[in-house]
């Protein structure tokens, strides 16, 4: 028996629209209503049949669904919940996909004190995003963690949980504050060294009149693709997050200046030491099935 039959989207980007392809293509019976508050996306989701229907408002998505997936960004999701507050039938369950979920929790139970709200990250991804861009097994494989606040009622969670199964995702339960610790240290502040590193890089080439950014070797390059999400999302998570992103990057800077004096002392054992520990992690990794060992990062050489 499947958990839903009628599935709303608020929020037609990247992971909007692979959940509604995810839908077609694992639950076909299932009915979804996507709505989008920017007009042109709205019009390009209609063009290509992403959803069974595309309403103008918030509202008329939401008035018979029995599952609202909030895909906003996470600074967002208050106006969100807010929007659907008097449409929402009352037996509706609401999730989100937001990658921070302390804040979210309070801004939607602000909104919707009242519904049922089970929470969800799947931590899957691009950089790219649109209607377009989505694809049905963006989420194979790869975790999707449900986050019920303490209290939420245990079979809307099964039913959330086992939707996201349905997907093709592996799903893993943690609570809210727990997995904002979690989060800032394994997607959060990567993407902020990211930025960093492509800032100053870019910095240097209009500084210098150099060729940096001609002449980047695969380690700068990779920085730029995780560089190149989506700026709304990143600005949301940094500030949704705060707490747990600024005690990582206190710990990562320590770990920094250990790592300078390590090089200004010649301790080529220390940093001997450091490197093998890593490359460790990154094949656990790999064991643990969320990249591919393929050489060269599995690029194409034709």
């Amino acid at each position: 028996m499947l958990p839903f039959s009628r599935v709303t989207i608020i929020g037609l980007g990247l992971i909007g629209s692979s959940i509604a392809r995810g839908i077609r293509q694992h639950m076909p019976s299932v009915r979804v209503t996507g709505h989008d508050a920017d007009p042109a996306v709205r019009e390009t989701a209609a063009r290509i049949g992403l959803c069974d229907d595309v309403t103008d408002t918030p509202g008329a998505a939401v008035i018979d669904a029995d599952l609202v997936i909030l895909c906003v960004p996470v600074g967002a999701m208050g106006e969100a919940a807010a929007a659907i507050a008097t449409d929402l039938p009352g037996d509706a369950i609401v999730s989100d996909v937001g990658s921070c979920k302390e804040s979210v929790v309070a801004a939607v139970r602000a909104a919707l004190p009242d519904a049922v709200f089970v929470p969800a990250h799947p931590v899957a991804g691009t950089e790219n995003s649109g209607p377009e861009a989505g694809f049905a097994s963006l989420f194979h494989g790869r975790w999707c963690i449900v986050t019920p606040p303490e209290g939420t009622d245990a079979p809307a969670t099964e039913r959330v949980a086992e939707f996201w199964r349905r997907l093709g995702a592996d799903v893993e339960t943690m609570a809210p504050g727990h997995h904002d610790r979690v989060l800032a240290i394994t997607s959060h502040l990567p993407h902020l060294i990211a930025y960093t590193i492509v800032g100053t890089a870019s910095d240097l080439e209009e500084v210098t009149q150099s060729e940096v950014i001609k002449y980047s070797a695969g380690g700068f390059r990779d920085f730029t693709r995780i560089a190149a999400s989506d700026p709304t999302m990143w600005r949301d998570v940094f500030l949704a997050n705060r707490e747990g992103v600024l005690e990582m990057l206190q710990r990562f800077s320590e770990d920094l200046s250990a790592l300078q004096r390590a090089i200004r002392w010649g301790k080529g054992d220390e940093l001997f030491d450091l490197f093998t520990r890593t490359r460790a992690v990154r094949r656990s990794i790999i064991e643990q099935g969320q990249d591919d060992a393929a050489p060269d990062f599995g690029r194409s050489h034709d």
